[in-house]
């Protein structure tokens, strides 16, 4: 019986010739992740563990990214904890504030991670590596404490889910139109504990970003994780940011999917995710009239450099609407860098948006653009769940950056075609 691409990693790193789905096996890890409010459970666990350290000083990454620059004495209490427990195991990928940044964007960019591999990460977007055909999966604190004591981690071997990618995408459609429709295709428990598996040569049209977006959000489908193969793009990425030596890993072709789809990417629209869940997507012809109170640019999913030349692109030239709070965040230093040098941050301030320092802040209703009652914002980042952004009776309208900035300019959810 075949292999998916996820199966062949997974077989490799537990040392076995084959696995099948439903198998479980104990594999080797390569990186293992932790953020300000996971890590601090994680240590405390591995304290009670009487281990003698850790396996391996250079495959443990920590980033304070969730509260940072701290918010308040908790949040302050959590990033001493991580910071004490870096500097005692002589950590070397922690990231400390000047350095950091929101840690899904922050490691790919820092070549922390490659094609073919193992990666666990105590968040739940843990999955964005899988863009560079790498088995990444958010685990729990306790898993991480595991994880980070024996370079080992327990896993039940995912079924799988093909999706064929055709086409090219129109001017405004991403990355986060393309898991929008496919997550209001298949709902939020529809690749439950299975691997999405991109495939075809519509893959050849999404960009890097692109792909790290809709990777992003595959545990938003309940996906265990997502994958996308190693092509030239991925190579040149990996090639560019990172000095490690990477295994591709491809399919078989008698591969057992439990479901196939296949998608057209010249067919997509923009698409929004409404309250209160990202599967109950409209495209935005289908929208109607909404009024709304703030926009967030920013987040794992979309803080990176192409998401904010396209947000600019829209705002240029424009300004928010009266009475709009347009808030506008690079997902890291080295992207809030580039941003500054290529004009976008001017052009943000300018068109009457704030522009933060990297953080996850207003995704998870931490801090810097909480929602009061009755609110609603249109956001790039990955989850509108009640209360997610603040206020229990707020909304969130999940979108790309294109339709964020285009409905920070009108006021209302629209895309920039309308503009």
């Amino acid at each position: 019986m075949g292999m998916t691409m996820t199966q062949k990693i997974l077989a490799a790193h537990a040392h076995l010739a084959s696995v099948e789905a439903g198998q479980l096996i104990e594999a080797d890890l390569d990186l293992v992740l932790g953020n300000d409010i996971t890590s601090p459970v994680a240590i405390k666990e591995m304290e009670k563990m009487k281990t003698n350290g850790v396996f391996d000083r250079d495959k443990i990454a920590l980033v304070p990214d969730h509260f940072v620059p701290n918010k308040d004495i908790k949040s302050a209490e959590h990033c001493k904890c991580v910071r004490e427990f870096a500097r005692k195991h002589d950590i070397t990928n922690y990231f400390e504030v000047g350095e950091m940044g929101i840690e899904h964007a922050l490691l790919p960019e820092k070549g922390l991670t490659v094609a073919g591999d193992v990666i666990i990460g105590a968040d739940s977007h843990t999955c964005t590596y899988g863009a560079l055909g790498a088995f990444s999966t958010g685990v729990g604190s306790t898993d991480m404490a595991a994880g980070m004591a024996t370079g080992k981690a327990w896993f039940k071997v995912p079924g799988a889910i093909q999706i064929t990618l055709t086409g090219k995408p129109s001017e405004w459609v991403s990355g986060k139109d393309v898991i929008l429709h496919i997550i209001g295709m298949i709902g939020v428990d529809g690749a439950l504990y299975k691997s999405l598996e991109f495939t075809g040569d519509g893959i050849a049209n999404l960009s890097m970003d692109d792909r790290f977006t809709i990777a992003n959000m595959a545990i938003e489908a309940g996906a265990k994780n997502g994958i996308f193969p190693v092509d030239e793009a991925a190579k040149a990425y990996m090639a560019e940011h990172s000095s490690r030596s990477y295994t591709v890993y491809e399919a078989d072709a008698d591969a057992v999917y439990d479901e196939k789809y296949t998608i057209d990417l010249s067919t997509l629209k923009p698409t929004v995710a409404f309250p209160h869940l990202p599967e109950n997507t409209h495209t935005i012809d289908e929208v109607g009239d909404i009024a709304i109170d703030q926009v967030v640019i920013g987040s794992c999913t979309n803080g990176r450099l192409e998401d904010l030349k396209i947000a600019a692109k829209v705002l240029k030239g424009r300004h928010v609407a009266k009475g709009m709070r347009c808030i506008v965040i690079p997902a890291t230093q080295k992207i809030y860098m580039d941003a500054m040098e290529e004009g976008l941050l001017k052009t943000f301030i300018e068109a009457g948006a704030v522009v933060s320092t990297p953080t996850c802040g207003p995704c998870l209703g931490g801090y810097m653009g909480i929602l009061a009652e009755g609110e609603r914002c249109v956001s790039t980042t990955n989850r509108n769940f009640v209360g997610r952004m603040g206020h229990v009776s707020s909304e969130i309208y999940l979108a790309s950056p294109a339709v964020a900035a285009a409905s920070a300019v009108a006021g209302k959810i629209t895309g920039p075609e309308a503009l």
